[in-house]
């Protein structure tokens, strides 16, 4: 007797010789799109691959369609392919693995592999920026050749800390350029621009870009100009992060604020950071989309930059109908169909075993789909499906096996089944021509009945078990090559119960709450616990709230409940023989959601009425409402007076009261329950309420000051949201004291806060009545209360006296004079005008130093020269008369050559330095002495020692650079700079050096550092 190949199947239980089965290669792991770093610690790359199949399967890789040869630099580990010492240009590129065993080949999809990598900047140096104070400037970062993600930062004149960034200063992420929207004088010095790879880690820095301050003109105002602006057009994916950047230049400062064309608010989850030059929407979903803005604006106009978000769904592709392995027999006819979903619409191509499928009349290709008529043994192999669109391709794999003649071995298996439940035994030779199915159990043959059916395709099925149904059944299959069977045993076991199922329960938000689900059943049976929410399947290793506990039992614990919690819990227990499930309902009580349907009714000068519609309750009735208001004066949202003065939960109307007139309110509303305090509405649309004859009058009225003749009065003026309305202005009244008749002034700035009276027969200091009173277009309001006004006293009219000077050096003078008594006279001194020119110039030439004290300090003069100094006191109505001009010499300037042959010798912490003698010319002041000064680097702090020598001995701590400095010093102040000498830091070494000045401006500096071994 012949036997046939043949496979059995049950519902309940695989063959045991299932997992011995022989098939082509299935890829279980496949490479992916990857970045790695270069210079890693191992400095290996691992490209992932690993697929089953029996016989296990050997491994191939190609790069850019290229077979991979395995030398020093790749090696297979398994299916992986491992990369040693990696280059980015020699070992970039698209990778695919290719599996092989006996019964084909199968290819993986495309990887393209990359390396983040840095290169340093050019060394050479670059070019000086001139630019005028208030001008805006752009320095350019040229970053060096890079890949992966970098960030850009910027140093200033080397200091350890990176530049802030804030509204003048901004560093673009996606072109590396500092832009200085205004030039100050502080921001002279060096630039450098600093580069880090994210991935490596790496960082580089460039040349200093000097930046030097033009002195011929300052710049000018202007309006904004945006310099760094986002695309006009820009789609964005769900989920993901998008940043836009806007940075203006322009004096002033220009400001910079975001928001939507649509007139929507910008999203709540929004950040905006550097001073507003960057706008970040994490998490894009699709209300997310729409035209975004970006205004800059100062005293001298604005400018506008816009752009589009849309949001895009989806980019990838994928499979919407792949393939199945097939099992055919000689001459059968095959069809194969694939589908994918993308944007564009995906292409379609097919290859056998790793190559693509050759045509012919018997096979034909139509898109997805593959027909392959009157199969030969051939025609076995492993095929795949191509679907492929501009986002690159994705693969559908299957092996075609065409049965012939085999002889196959009888298997033997075993099913269990529970009482009153129903079992399926399939008998599926694998046979070519097809096999007739017959059943037996023992030595009798099986037919049709009430509960037993033998299908068309040879299954076996039985209903309504009962424990007599357990016991041998074979399965006999014939066709022309001979006869086989398969045996197995049907094992009838007691069916599982739930014994202490779930209950509908409700909870609060924040509460903690158990579900039971235990269960008794047959004790050779070891359940399994399985929980569904809303029919979805709970997944314990990815959600927070939810915990499975109870040791045999299957308790749900559902931790901090929230909202979103609600709804219905199914238990779900599984033996090997069957299935039972209990359900219960969750109710979540949350406070209530947000009001809906806002609606700004009848409004007034102080009054709004509103209505809204209810939100969702939680199932918790909402007990009382508020409301809430905004103005473009007020902190964010205010609570409002409302009547009633407490809105019930049954109530979806009230009017806010006390408003102020000829303002603009945006109002919502916020509900309660016994939870707690919910959601607020959306905002209404902005209303203005109508406007009244203004009610406040205005505070702090006071005044005096101002020149001889003059009354001047001041006051706090009204705020806009207190104005009530349009052509707001103020009255001004003001009368001498003791006299009946009012003399007013109207003025019609809301925006007025002082009023001068000019007579040239007013008295000094004489006493005025004064009230400030308020206006607009609806009638005249309120005026304060009458204060008392003086008016201003007369200029002094004497000039100090006794002025004399005190020469320091040959650019600082000292002056002093006698301070004017107070006495009986009208004025008071509130400071003195100390004037200074040069001899043979005009008065009216003269430099001015304002001081409060009888003494003033005169510097940046010149040397040698004569100068006349003048002294005049000064109250509040003006200067009084000068006194008599005194002159006074400078000393001659201080030398002009530096101390030069500067020698240096560290040994330990010591610094021994000599110089030469500095020697004065004619014209210059003679040396007294020299000062030495000296700090750790260029930022700490400086230390000065004097000496009458021409050598020193420093005392430092050791392991530090040092910078050193020294002057000649002189009557006529410190002279010319060494210039800054390096000292670097030598740890057990003894170091020399030797500095030279030029006798020039820009001096050359050369280092000599001999070193020696201290034994």
């Amino acid at each position: 007797m012949k036997h046939l190949p043949w496979r059995l199947r049950t519902e309940r239980r695989p063959s045991p010789q299932a997992k011995n089965t022989r098939h082509g290669p299935v890829f279980t792991q496949e490479p992916s799109d990857s970045i790695f770093p270069l210079r890693s610690e191992d400095n290996k790359v691992f490209i992932n691959c690993k697929a089953k199949g029996n016989p296990v399967p050997h491994y191939k890789w190609k790069v850019d369609g290229r077979y991979i040869d395995m030398d020093l630099n790749y090696n297979l580990v398994e299916g992986n392919l491992l990369i040693n010492n990696p280059h980015a240009t020699h070992h970039g590129g698209v990778y695919q693995c290719i599996a092989t065993n006996v019964f084909g080949t199968i290819i993986s999809r495309e990887a393209k592999v990359q390396f983040a990598y840095l290169q340093n900047f050019s060394r050479k140096p670059r070019n000086t920026v001139s630019v005028r104070e208030g001008q805006a400037v752009v320095l350019l970062c040229g970053p060096p050749p890079h890949n992966g993600e970098i960030k850009y930062s910027w140093v200033f004149n080397g200091r350890p800390s990176f530049l802030l960034q804030d509204t003048r200063r901004f560093v673009s992420q996606r072109t590396g350029n500092l832009y200085i929207a205004k030039v100050e004088a502080s921001d002279v010095g060096n630039y450098t621009c600093v580069v880090r790879n994210m991935m490596t880690n790496a960082t580089v820095y460039s040349s200093p870009t000097p930046v030097v301050l033009r002195r011929d003109a300052v710049m000018g105002e202007y309006e904004p100009k945006i310099e760094v602006q986002f695309s006009e057009t820009l789609h964005v994916t769900k989920g993901s992060s998008v940043k836009l950047e806007c940075f203006a230049l322009g004096n002033p400062v220009p400001s910079i604020t975001w928001r939507r064309t649509d007139g929507n608010p910008l999203p709540g989850k929004m950040k905006i950071n550097h001073s507003n030059g960057v706008l970040e929407i994490p998490y894009f979903r699709p209300e997310d989309a729409g035209v975004y803005e970006c205004v800059a604006e100062n005293s001298r106009g604005k400018n506008v930059a816009k752009g589009q978000l849309i949001f895009q769904s989806m980019i990838t592709h994928n499979w919407v109908q792949t393939l199945k392995d097939a099992h055919m027999a000689i001459e059968a006819n095959l069809q194969w169909e694939c589908r994918a979903s993308g944007k564009p619409k995906p292409v379609y191509r097919w290859l056998k075993n790793g190559e693509p499928l050759v045509l012919e009349d018997r096979i034909l290709v139509e898109g997805g789909r593959l027909a392959v008529s009157r199969i030969n043994l051939l025609d076995s192999g492993m095929y795949q499906c191509l679907a492929e669109n501009e986002h690159g391709a994705i693969y559908a794999s299957a092996e075609l096996k065409v049965v012939g003649k085999h002889v196959w071995r009888t298997l033997v298996w075993s099913v269990c089944s529970v009482l009153g439940g129903e079992v399926i035994m399939e008998c599926r030779p694998h046979a070519s021509p097809r096999a007739s199915i017959s059943w037996r159990r023992g030595g009798e043959f099986l037919k049709d009945s009430t509960r037993w059916t033998i299908m068309e395709d040879g299954t076996l099925r039985i209903s309504n078990i009962s424990e007599s149904d357990g016991g041998r059944y074979t399965c006999v299959a014939r066709n022309p090559f001979g006869t086989s069977s398969s045996t197995g045993t049907l094992v009838v076991k007691e069916p599982t119960k739930i014994t202490v199922p779930p209950l509908s329960v409700d909870a609060t938000v924040g509460e903690s709450i158990v579900l039971p689900c235990e269960v008794c059943g047959d004790s050779s049976l070891d359940p399994t616990f399985k929980w569904f929410f809303n029919g979805k399947l709970i997944d314990f290793n990815r959600q927070d709230h939810f915990e499975m506990i109870g040791g045999s039992a299957g308790d749900l614990m559902v931790r901090n409940i929230q909202l979103k919690h609600s709804g219905k819990y199914v238990c779900m227990v599984h033996t090997v023989v069957d299935s039972v499930s209990a359900a219960a309902h969750l109710i979540v009580r949350g406070p209530p959601g947000a009001p809906e349907g806002l609606i700004v009714g009848e409004i007034t000068d102080s009054t709004a009425q509103l209505s809204w519609e209810s939100g969702p309750d939680n199932h918790s009735p909402v007990t009382t409402y508020s409301i809430q208001a905004r103005t473009p004066f007020s902190i964010g949202w205010q609570a409002v007076r409302t009547v009633p003065d407490s809105v019930p939960g049954q109530m979806f109307h009230a009017t806010v009261i006390e408003l102020n007139p000829w303002v603009d309110y945006e109002f919502r509303v916020v509900a309660s329950n016994n939870v707690g305090v919910g959601e607020p509405s959306m905002q209404s649309k902005q209303i203005r309420t109508k406007a009244a004859v203004p009610d406040v009058a205005p505070g702090n009225v006071s005044g005096g000051g101002g020149r001889r003749g003059e009354l001047v009065i001041q006051w706090e003026p009204i705020p806009e949201e207190l104005q009530s309305g349009e052509e707001f202005g103020y009255v001004v009244a003001f009368r001498p004291l003791g006299t009946s008749t009012w003399k007013q002034t109207v003025l019609a700035s809301p925006d007025a806060s002082r009023y001068t009276f000019r007579n040239d027969s007013i008295p000094p200091l004489s006493q005025f009545e004064v009230k400030v009173g308020v206006y607009n277009n609806e009638g005249e309001g309120p005026s304060s209360h009458v204060v008392v006004v003086y008016s201003a006293e007369e200029e002094p009219s004497e000039p100090p006296s006794r002025v004399w000077t005190r020469t320091l050096s040959a650019s600082e003078i000292e002056v002093y004079w006698e301070p004017i008594t107070q006495t009986a006279s009208s004025w008071k001194i509130i400071g003195y005008e100390v004037l200074c020119w040069e001899e043979g110039m005009q008065e009216s030439d003269a430099e001015m130093v304002r001081v409060t004290d009888p003494a003033a300090l005169l510097s940046g003069l010149k040397g040698s020269t004569v100068y006349l100094i003048s002294v005049r006191a000064q109250n509040s109505a003006g200067a009084g008369p000068s006194s008599p001009a005194v002159n006074v010499t400078t000393k001659k300037p201080p030398p002009s050559q530096p101390p030069g042959n500067i020698e240096w010798n560290l040994t330990n912490s010591k610094i021994f330095l000599s110089w030469e003698h500095v020697k004065a010319m004619g014209n210059e002041s003679e040396v007294t002495g020299y000062k030495v000064l000296y700090r750790q680097n260029w930022l700490g702090k400086t230390s000065v020692v004097e000496t009458n020598r021409t050598s020193m001995e420093l005392q430092v701590p050791s392991g530090e650079d040092y910078l050193i400095e020294i002057k000649a010093l002189s009557d006529g102040g410190d002279g010319s700079s060494s210039g800054p000498i390096r000292i670097p830091k030598m740890s057990s070494l003894n170091s020399k050096g030797h500095f030279s000045s030029a006798p020039c401006n820009i001096c050359a500096v050369m280092f000599f550092i001999l070193s020696k071994l201290t034994l």
